[in-house]
């Protein structure tokens, strides 16, 4: 059976609150509201999220284990200096995974499906046009989920799903240039889709992704995330 792009699409579960609190703080330390070294305490996360102190270190404690936290001895919880090589790393990685997922989608795409991400990247273009950042964060989700489901490997979008929380979620409100960049990159991954050009495909989603790496890098950097 040829997949398609409703293939495999489930509904997200809740997140549960431990998880709920180390997408607050993570999204704070991406998008440059938290520096390096500053200090984050249970405390103030659950009374900004509105629940207990037990979830919201929990939380804590997940972000250390990803590496964006650091315990400090008898101060707590500190945020840890990303460099702009665990940036590119991480974008090299989201790279390769979503140039291989957009080549194997060139394999299967159909007309009709090249019609929907057209229509997808219409109203991304309209929403950006309009400065609606929250309508475009989802119509990009849906562009790149819509291509990366049609590939049927899932276990890459599982690996590449790791990488996501490097990316702040207000991505295109955050970063300067990423609305064009975008809108620029998409066309031109459609393009290389309609035609069937599996390797055009996958370089055009890579440099897309890395592009993206390199504006994150700089708007980290000029935050004062970046060590």
């Amino acid at each position: 059976m040829r997949p398609t792009a409703a293939t495999d699409r489930k509904r997200t579960p809740p997140l549960r609150l431990s998880d709920l609190a180390a997408a607050h703080v993570r999204e704070l330390i991406v998008s440059g509201q938290l520096r390096a070294g500053e200090f984050i305490r249970p405390e103030t996360v659950a009374d900004d999220l509105g629940i207990s102190a037990t979830p919201a270190r929990e939380g804590l404690l997940l972000l250390q284990t990803e590496g964006f936290l650091t315990i400090e001895p008898r101060k707590g919880f500190s945020v840890t200096a990303l460099s702009s090589e665990d940036i590119r790393d991480v974008y090299d990685a989201q790279a390769l995974l979503g140039g291989e997922l957009t080549a194997r989608a060139a394999d299967v795409i159909t007309a009709e499906l090249v019609e929907e991400l057209e229509n997808i990247q219409a109203q991304l273009e309209q929403a950006a046009a309009g400065k609606d950042y929250d309508d475009v964060e989802r119509l990009n989700h849906r562009f790149h989920q819509t291509i990366y489901r049609l590939s049927g490997s899932r276990k890459i979008r599982w690996l590449i799903k790791a990488t996501l929380p490097y990316a702040p979620r207000k991505f295109f409100a955050a970063v300067e240039g990423w609305p064009e960049a975008s809108a620029h990159d998409h066309r031109a991954i459609i393009e290389k889709l309609r035609s069937g050009d599996a390797e055009g495909a996958r370089e055009a989603m890579a440099q897309h992704i890395r592009r993206a790496g390199i504006l994150l890098a700089e708007h980290l950097a000029a935050s004062g995330t970046l060590g």
